[in-house]
């Protein structure tokens, strides 16, 4: 099991901490906690201490009785530095509730308590869960501060969307509930000791971009182009790969499937402004994992208020042809990113069609679905799929989009460990 560093800012879901703290113990961890003076006016260290049955800190100057040890170790004998031991004995460092004035310290690099002095000496990795207002978590300092920390490789979850603290408020700013914050917790851990331990693969620290959902086209005010996609298979490739390791941006078109705290989503409607979003995460991206549908047409001219229906009233639309989003961007790829495509087909011949995307466009592995049966695809929790790469093809029987999703990135990893290898034995001479 893992030690783990609770860091608990000020606001008023620090009450969290402690159904945290209690999960994370009753699963067997370790947990030390440390606290900002402002997070004692919402919980107090009593309270901490006794689920965790070790000291709680609030200043660098305190002295710590347990000399820097988790409940599962023995003190030292020395007097060490307790921001520097509590971070060096732990295996992950998790801020939650992470206010925005913590974040703003955080990305700025200060180190002006000890909560903000033990994450800037932390070599193991740190997790930020943020909770506030939804004001404040929209500011564009804080969105920038978040951005920032993620750049350096901090896992910030999403906070989660509904009604907040203040009466009458509502949106996105509510700390993720305990169960989903070990589970991140856990996520981070399970591959990083697995990797290490038994050379398992995983993508920690690998940058993961997926689409999901099926964009929409506007006809008029109420009316669209679109499909039926219900972006389950982009929502659970990303909840598997953030189960790995990896950092996980989904972009989402027209989804509203229950959205995993690990991972971080960008909502959008159009094609356009799905190509838009994919341009701008792309350059920092590893792996693009496109499994959104996106509309092949869209009206040339959409009517800007809503069209009436009358007596003899005939509809003519004009078409022009959406972009071609994955070609784009396989074309402007930068050396060691991974591409795959998806390609619902429908009836005989999909693999063929799979097969000719996979040269067409430039891309590492194209997964193909049958369309034609109504008990996989779109909008359904199973999925039955065969995995095209250079190297053959991978028939996955059918299962839970899960399990699919697994088989996809198991794909992915195989891809980027041989890409690695090739790139070990064909580089330069000394």
């Amino acid at each position: 099991m893992a030690r783990i560093l609770l860091g608990v800012s000020g606001g008023i879901a620090a009450y969290k901490a402690l159904e945290l703290v209690r999960l994370a113990t009753a699963a067997g961890h370790a947990v030390r906690a440390i606290q900002t003076p402002a997070s004692q006016r919402f919980v107090g260290a009593a309270s901490l201490q006794a689920l965790t049955g070790a000291p709680v800190l609030t200043d660098e100057f305190e002295r710590d009785p347990a000399r820097g040890a988790f409940p599962d170790q023995a003190p030292p004998e020395h007097e060490p530095i307790s921001h520097l031991e509590l971070v060096r004995n732990a295996d992950v460092f998790v801020i939650a509730p992470a206010s925005a004035n913590t974040i703003a310290k955080l990305a700025a690099g200060l180190a002006d308590n000890l909560l903000t002095s033990a994450a800037l000496a932390a070599g193991c990795p740190l997790l930020v869960a943020p909770a506030m207002n939804h004001a404040m978590w929209e500011h564009a300092a804080t969105r920038a501060n978040v951005q920032t920390l993620r750049a350096r490789g901090v896992t910030v979850l999403e906070p989660g969307a509904g009604r907040l603290a203040s009466k009458g408020e509502w949106g996105a700013g509510r700390l993720p509930e305990p169960p989903s914050l070990l589970a991140a917790i856990e996520a981070i851990l399970a591959p990083t000791r697995a990797g290490s331990a038994d050379g398992e693969p995983h993508l920690v620290g690998v940058r993961v971009l997926v689409t999901a959902g099926g964009t929409r086209e506007p006809i008029d005010a109420v009316r669209y182009l679109g499909n039926r996609s219900s972006g389950r298979m982009g929502f659970a490739l990303a909840s598997e790969a953030a189960a790995l390791g990896a950092v996980v941006t989904v972009v989402a078109a027209n989804v509203t499937l229950d959205r995993d705290p690990r991972v971080r989503y960008v909502d959008v409607e159009t094609a356009q402004e799905l190509q838009d979003a994919c341009a701008t995460a792309f350059a920092q991206t590893d792996v693009l994992l496109m499994a959104a549908a996106v509309v092949d047409f869209r009206p040339a001219a959409p009517f800007d208020g809503k069209l009436k229906k009358g007596a003899g009233t005939e509809l003519q639309l004009d078409l022009d042809r959406t972009p071609d989003i994955l070609a784009g961007l396989a074309a402007v790829r930068r050396p060691g990113q991974t591409i795959v495509g998806f390609a619902a087909e429908h009836g005989d011949g999909a693999v063929a069609h799979g097969r000719d995307k996979l040269v067409r466009k430039g891309l590492d592995a194209v997964v193909v679905n049958d369309i034609s049966r109504s008990d996989i695809g779109f909008d359904a929790t199973d999925n039955e799929v065969t995995i095209v790469t250079s190297a053959g093809e991978q028939h996955v029987a059918l299962a839970s989009k899960a399990a699919v999703a697994r088989a996809v990135l198991d794909t992915v990893m195989r891809l980027r460990g041989a890409g690695r290898a090739s790139e070990t034995t064909t580089g330069p001479a000394a």
